[in-house]
């Protein structure tokens, strides 16, 4: 991470007002969306908290941006059916555009997308890049279409004053529409802005811009984000993506190599929400992760030797955990795992290393 993209962090951060409770549970979610974002962009977006400076040796960033991970299906066949759905209550298509066969959902998948704002680009060239949260409505979206990226991020409409009120410190807001949804345009540059829509069904959303943007680019694709309904969205995630429907399969494949602490509950999985790979990869290897380390701490206090050897021995094998491997070029989730599993398993647990795995 550089000094300028840190300074950036810590100037879009801070959205709460001081008696919002639970401040710490912010800042531990800053870090996570830093460590476990993949680097699509050059920077995160609005991230609830900073990390802490004690954190700053833990989040690295590597340089390089990230190859697209996933095509969105059918670009051309979904921009057909949203113009054909534009009203969020009409009927939904009952499968994946094109593909001929419906598609069953499972109560859970409908939930998770019911309890978020389900926006899509309706404008050819689009790509879904990374998906991830929507677990406690809140997540994030990002769409590339060449040298330009658009980021789409949800949050609790409890934040949504303290957000702004930060955002009033950047530019004057411009008033603008999206698909009949009010909203505030920031400035940030000649080629950086954001758009804070206003809180609805419960949740309020930011779209922030990276890349090559003029305002007139910003303002046509504005006119094109659209709100689906709920097969719709679906229907656009790329395959790759982890629904809730597809947890258990895509658990076990990432586990196949990976130790299981003591009475480690796969099940508990299910509520990680819709994440791409490189997210899901991360957010079950951080809870096995945890789940050692927890375990490395019960069994030194206990003073057995022989649980706190499984233990270290489970979290060294880390670095043959294929998972690990398989995501390590697209982000650094995988090396703050190793320098904290190391550490740990040499008998010296850092003391940030809760925040860095995003541990409760």
């Amino acid at each position: 991470m550089t000094e300028e993209h840190f300074d950036r962090i810590v100037r879009d951060a801070d959205p709460y007002p001081p008696d919002v409770i639970g401040h710490l549970a912010g800042a531990k979610q800053a870090l996570l969306e830093e460590i476990m974002s993949e680097p699509t962009f050059h920077r995160v977006v609005a991230p609830p908290q900073p990390p802490s400076p004690a954190n700053r040796g833990i989040v690295r960033r590597f340089a390089g941006a990230l190859t697209a991970a996933a095509v969105l299906i059918g670009i051309v066949a979904v921009s057909t059916v949203l113009r054909q759905h534009p009203d969020d209550q009409q009927a939904a298509p009952t499968g994946i555009p094109g593909a001929g066969t419906p598609v069953v959902y499972s109560p859970v998948a409908m939930k998770a997308a019911e309890e978020n704002p389900r926006l899509l680009i309706d404008q050819p060239g689009w790509q879904v890049t990374t998906v991830y949260g929507f677990a406690e409505q809140q997540g994030t979206v990002d769409f590339s279409n060449g040298g330009r990226q658009l980021e789409m991020n949800w949050y609790p409409a409890g934040q949504y004053d303290g957000y702004r009120t930060d955002r009033l410190h950047v530019s004057a807001p411009e008033p603008v529409t999206v698909d009949s949804w009010p909203g505030d345009l920031f400035r940030y540059s000649a080629d950086d802005f954001a758009v804070m829509l206003r809180p609805r069904d419960g949740v309020f959303v930011e779209l922030r811009t990276g890349g090559h943007w003029t305002r007139d680019t910003f303002d046509q694709v504005l006119t094109d984000v659209v709100r689906v309904d709920v097969r719709t969205w679906l229907a656009a995630l790329p395959p790759e993506i982890v629904t809730p429907a597809r947890v258990e399969a895509q658990a076990a494949k990432v586990l196949a190599d990976v130790p299981l602490p003591p009475n480690f509950d796969v099940a508990a999985l299910n509520d990680v929400g819709t994440n791409d790979s490189y997210q899901f990869g991360a957010q079950v290897t951080s809870r096995v992760g945890c789940a050692w380390i927890a375990e490395w701490l019960r069994a030194r206090r206990a003073g057995d030797d022989a649980a706190l050897q499984r233990a270290a021995d489970a979290l060294r094998s880390s670095h043959k955990w294929r998972v690990l491997h398989e995501v390590n070029d697209k982000g650094d989730w995988p090396e703050v795992f190793w320098e904290i599993a190391d550490k740990v398993a040499a008998g010296h647990p850092p003391a940030g290393y809760a925040q860095g795995l995003g541990c409760d």
